[in-house]
């Protein structure tokens, strides 16, 4: 009887395919809307991460001011270059440390121009935020207290300057001053923050100072710590040692802040994370939607006179609740299949769009179909039962 019920319950799915389409019609769009909707939001959380780490391996920025943004350094001192050699110094658990003074510029080789950041520091300031040199070398350590007229570039800036030819040991012009091209800097692509990573020429810092800025400033010092290293306490002593160097009292509160990449990218995962989980939970709830609104309406009144007429010659109404019961399900588990194939195409595509990994989540997949399977049983059952419960004269004489 079970398999009379599923040849007869797919054969009327066969006949009538326009009416089984649109009946699972919104569950083939609410799966896969939850099935894109998580999979874009987990590859945009892969991609914030990935960015983040590309600023460097337990990295501490410090920067003056008593808060990050636009504004939040007014008014206070900012470092020396000689801070740099004091935490180096001073503070165990530091693999390396760079001050950092930038600035924009025009950068000029022959006929054309390009406007970028110029970043004054040392070579240390490379390892801090995990870059290798690609082509050329880095900066000697006498280039480095001359302040010779030497530079490494980005990838950006080769190509927008140099083209294809050949950028090292060119000469690059920035404001006043040419400089050699000694080395050009492996591409690393988008920042976390939309930014150009590779839209940069690196001088050594007391170049920048001199023919540049004109000033001593240093914005930012990067501290990079050692693998293993506790975050926390690294922090703490950087703190103490910051707040002596720059000579203020236990009453004064502190002129700089110390930012940790890692828990930046913990907090931007986070809220991606968040934002994901709202998504899919708005797409789950027009997957149940749809599911309620169509496969309630498998047809039953459509084909009352069809049931009318199996109930008088003998049908039984388990049978009937049964056949539609299976086509509920049949037509659940189909739309969530097509679901599932349309998500796949729908998050390959938008990942490419949107410049984010695709990330195939077996277990997302198999929870919506699931899900989908489950709305057919659900909600399939109640317009079975009505089929299955009405009275055959009445309805022979349907219209």
């Amino acid at each position: 009887m079970l398999l009379n019920t599923l040849l007869l319950a797919l054969r009327s799915i066969r006949r009538n395919l326009m009416r089984s389409f649109l009946t699972i019609l919104g569950i083939v769009i609410g799966v896969s809307a939850v099935i894109t909707m998580v999979t874009l939001g987990n590859g945009a959380t892969l991609a914030i991460q990935n960015q983040i780490s590309g600023l460097g391996t337990n990295l501490l920025q410090v920067r003056p001011g008593q808060r990050m943004g636009p504004g939040g350094g007014t008014g206070a001192p900012a470092f020396k270059d000689t801070d740099a050699d004091m935490i180096a110094q001073q503070i165990g658990g530091i693999l390396a440390v760079a001050p950092e003074a930038r600035a924009a510029a025009t950068a000029v080789v022959g006929g054309r121009n390009w406007t970028t950041s110029v970043i004054g520091s040392t070579n240390a300031w490379l390892e801090t935020g995990n870059w290798t040199v690609r082509t050329g070398r880095v900066f000697t350590d006498a280039e480095l207290r001359a302040g010779a007229a030497v530079c490494l570039i980005g990838e950006t800036v080769r190509r927008e300057l140099f083209g294809t030819a050949d950028a090292v040991g060119g000469q690059l012009r920035v404001k006043a001053f040419s400089c050699e091209v000694v080395g050009v800097l492996a591409s690393k692509g988008q920042g976390a923050f939309g930014n150009d990573q590779d839209d940069t020429v690196l001088v050594p810092l007391r170049t920048l100072q001199r023919r540049v800025t004109g000033n001593t400033r240093v914005n930012t010092l990067l501290v990079s710590m050692k693998d293993g290293s506790d975050p926390e306490r690294v922090k703490a002593s950087l703190t103490q040692l910051l707040r002596e160097l720059r000579k203020l009292s236990d009453s004064d509160e502190d002129n700089f802040n110390v930012l940790d990449t890692k828990q930046l990218a913990d907090t931007l995962s986070g809220t991606t994370k968040v934002l994901t989980t709202l998504l899919g939970a708005v797409a789950a709830v027009s997957l149940l939607v749809g599911g309620i609104m169509n496969i309630m309406l498998v047809s039953v009144t459509e084909r009352t006179r069809e049931i009318g007429l199996r109930l008088a010659i003998g049908a039984l109404e388990r049978e009937v609740l049964l056949q539609f019961l299976i086509e509920a399900v049949v037509l659940a588990a189909l739309g969530g299949l097509i679901g599932i194939v349309l998500a796949t195409g729908a998050s390959l595509a938008l990942s490419g769009l949107m410049g984010v990994p695709y990330l195939f989540n077996p277990g997302v997949n198999l929870l919506s179909f699931v899900f989908s399977a489950g709305i057919g049983v659900v909600f399939g059952y109640f317009p079975a039962r009505r089929a299955a419960r009405m009275d055959p004269i009445d309805a022979l004489r349907h219209e």
